[in-house]
Order: structure tokens, then sequence, then C-alpha cells
């Protein structure tokens, strides 16, 4: 009889893995990053390790900073593609019955996103005077195929929690000159909250019958907002020297978000289980930002050369309080710390048409703990590295408009941690220590459109 009910808990938890395939399409690698703040949105963001772009006027703004997208008056329409290779390498260091393992690559799933944006001027559409742009920006995974495909789940091995692919990203903004030399814009990230209900009644082999589901996903609106200073403009007289001349600031705001699904499963039976029935709840997370400060500074050195950094506030201790809820993650008692990033990088105008790109970051791991029962999660100190080249072509022979091809390169690189694995299900726990590192490298390139 126990044997018989211990099938039947087995069964149900089959329904409900049968509703998450239902809803993510293909199991992939859980990941705490998200496309936009791993490795960036467009190729500039990426070559410039995002150092430029809270003064970015192209699409990517609508996200990264809202406000820039008011520094031009042109239109613009892009598709963007970017892969990224991470290679994520354990290497053991020995415990109780170890694996054989060293520098075993644990992760390398690639992330193949394809990318579109299109910016207007909503004016043209009203009677007002003020230009007020409007900007969009959506990515999927899998080159367009997936678009909220993740797997949570605890791991004996390990797994690490920046990397993995990326599900649907998509944002709206609108920007507007409140005077000359100040923006203001705002928007929204859209994120999914993914719920299911199951209801069944079975006998004791198993044997299902009034089988009840409904799938419910609801839109998450998280708010962005963005601020840009033209200093020459709003305090330097002209014709006279300033030495505020050629400095731009920017702040932007980007509140915390998740993809996040809930499924709910209840099973009677006849004469053993009653109504309520037994329940099985399953809530977990994936694809988490955490709300991001953002304060930039961007100065033009010569006629050639510009400069910019960026310092971001990342509230990361607010994930400690999500994970409790959260029925896959939450035995690791997971602990995090907020991070201060800063991103430097450099635009040299080569030619009129012509600039080349480069930046650097460095992301210190906001994993507090080397020790996460069961979930035994990985998180590294990361070196960010980029390098690109934008190039406008002003007269391409079929287009209407002038095309921007831009194309970047980035490199990570995951500082070696040691990290101890611990599980209930091991005989002896904790049963091994070891050390992670890897690196990732990611391409990029987009094609935009400028009317």
């Amino acid at each position: 009889m126990l044997n018989r009910y211990s099938r039947l808990v087995l069964r149900a938890p089959v329904g409900v893995l049968a509703v998450s395939s239902f809803l993510f399409a293909q199991s992939v690698l859980a990941s705490m990053g998200n496309i936009a703040t791993t490795y960036g949105l467009l190729p500039q963001d990426m070559a410039t390790a995002q150092s430029f772009s809270l003064f970015s006027d192209q699409v990517s703004a609508s996200y990264y900073n809202p406000a820039s997208l008011a520094l031009s008056e042109r239109g613009e329409l892009s598709f963007g593609f970017l892969q990224a290779s991470p290679s994520l390498e354990v290497t053991s260091n020995g415990g109780a019955n170890p694996p054989a393992r060293s520098g075993t690559v644990l992760e390398s799933n690639q992330t193949e996103t394809v990318l579109f944006g299109m910016k207007t001027n909503l004016t043209s559409l009203t009677k007002f005077k003020t230009p007020v742009y409007l900007a969009l920006m959506a990515g999927v995974e899998k080159y367009g195929l997936e678009m909220l495909a993740f797997e949570s789940n605890s791991s004996q091995e390990g797994q690490f929690m920046q990397y993995g692919q990326k599900p649907l990203f998509l944002s709206v903004s609108a920007a507007a000159n409140v005077i000359p030399g100040f923006h203001l814009g705002a928007g929204v990230r859209v994120t999914l909250h993914a719920k299911a209900n199951m209801v069944l009644e079975s006998d004791l082999a198993g044997n299902t019958n009034s089988e009840e589901l409904s799938v419910d996903a609801e839109p998450v609106f998280i708010p962005l907002l963005g601020a840009y200073f033209d200093m020459d403009t709003l305090l330097c007289n002209e014709g006279e020297p300033c030495l505020l001349e050629g400095l731009d600031l920017a702040i932007s705001y980007r509140g915390e978000s998740d993809t996040q699904t809930k499924v709910n499963a209840n099973a009677t039976i006849p004469g053993t289980i009653p109504d309520p029935g037994l329940p099985l709840v399953v809530n977990t997370l994936d694809a988490y930002q955490p709300m991001i400060v953002s304060l930039g500074a961007r100065y033009q050195l010569t006629e050639n050369w510009q400069l910019a950094a960026t310092l971001e506030y990342q509230n990361w201790a607010e994930l400690e309080n999500k994970l409790k809820d959260d029925t896959i993650k939450d035995q690791g008692n997971l602990s995090f710390q907020d991070a201060f990033v800063p991103r430097f990088g450099a635009r040299y105008q080569f030619t009129e048409n012509t600039q080349f790109l480069t930046g650097i970051s460095y992301e210190e791991s906001v994993l507090k703990d080397g020790l996460t029962p069961d979930v035994n999660v990985f998180d590294n100190d990361r070196i960010i590295v980029g390098a690109g080249v934008s190039h406008v072509y002003r007269d391409t022979h079929f287009l209407a408009f002038p095309l921007r091809i831009d194309g970047a390169y980035q490199y990570h690189h995951l500082v070696e941690r040691d990290f101890v694995l611990s599980s209930d299900e091991a005989a002896i726990s904790p049963y091994e220590s070891v050390t992670t590192s890897g690196n990732a490298h990611v391409l990029s390139v987009s094609f935009s459109m400028m009317f």
C-alpha cells in the first residue's frame, strides 16, 4: 500500500512537469542574470562594457537611460544578433568520494539572441511642438525560437548563477527635451509571471481522470527612469571659455524584475485522499535583475576622442527575500550582498563615418557564502573587456536612408573562487571542495537604418 501511495505522489509531480514543459517549451540552464546586464544589448553597449550606454542615442537607450533617446532627432529601425559562448570550469580539491574531475567544463550552453529595436518621433502624430521620442527594444532567445525557457533545480555537482540562456527581453520608453541641455525619459521593462493550476483524480494504480488544467501568464511592468545633462549647454555661455565644456552627465533608475513561474497541483484518490487532495506547489524565479541606479559622465577629450565612466549600484541583497518563496532554491539559504560596478570606456572617431570603441568593467561577486546546501550555486568576480567598430553607410544604393553596421567582441574572465558542495542526499556532507573559474566569448552585430 505504501509503495502504491508513493507511486501516486511521484505521478502527480509528473503532471506538474508536464505543465512546466508546456510553459517553457524547452528546458535550459537556470540563470540569475539577463542579457542586458550580463552582456549588453547592442554592439556599442557590449564594446564599451556598458560604460557609454547611459549616453547612447540608439534604441538600447530605451532600457539603459530613456532620456538619451532625445539626443537624436532621427528615427531608427535596428536588428541585432548576439552569441555568447561561456566555458565555466570546476576543479575538485578533494573531499569525501569526490567525482573525478579536474578543470571540467561544467557549463557551456550558448546564449543565442536576436534583437529588434525601433525608435520614432511621436510629435508628427500630434500638434505638440516639443518632440517626444518613443522606442521599443525586444530580444528573443535561440534566434527567435524561445521566449520563456529555463530550468530551475538543485544540483549536486554545482551550477553557475550568472550564465545560461536568457528568456524574452522587452522594454518600451519615451523621452523629451525639457529645456535646452536637459532631457528626461521614462519607460517600462516587461517580464512575465506564469501560473498553472491542475486538478486531477486518480486510482491507486496512478490512472487519472477528471483532469483540469489552466495556464495564465500575466505581464509585469518594471519602471525605467532616466535624466541627461549637457553641462556645456546648461551652464556655459556660448563663445566663452568654460571648464564644463564637453562634459555630459546622466543618471538612470531600473526597477527590480524577474521571470517567475508558479504551478499548483491537487491530486485526489477516492476513499484514500479526499478533497481538497494532495497539494503540490512549485514556485520558482529566474532571470532576476536587481534594482539598479547608474551614474555616469562622458567627456569630449579632443575632437576625435570621447571618454566615459559609469558607476552602478545593484541591490542584490533583496534577492534573499525573493528566494525564501522559491520552493526549489529556498533550502540553499543563499545570501547576497549589494554591488558597485565601475565601467570605463573610450570612443575614437576614426573618420566621419567610422568609430572604434572599447571598454572594461569589474563586477564583484554578489554571492556572500561559498556554501549553499543542495542548490550549490557558484558565482565569481568577473573582469569584462570589450572592443568594437561602428560604420555608417550614407549611400547604400538600395536603401532610401543611411545604414549603420555595428560589430563587437566581448571577453569575460571569471576569477578563481573556492566553494564547498553539500547535499542532504549525500552519505557524507559537505562532500567536496572545488575551485571555479572560466571565461566567455561574446560576438554581436547589428544593422540600423536611420530615417
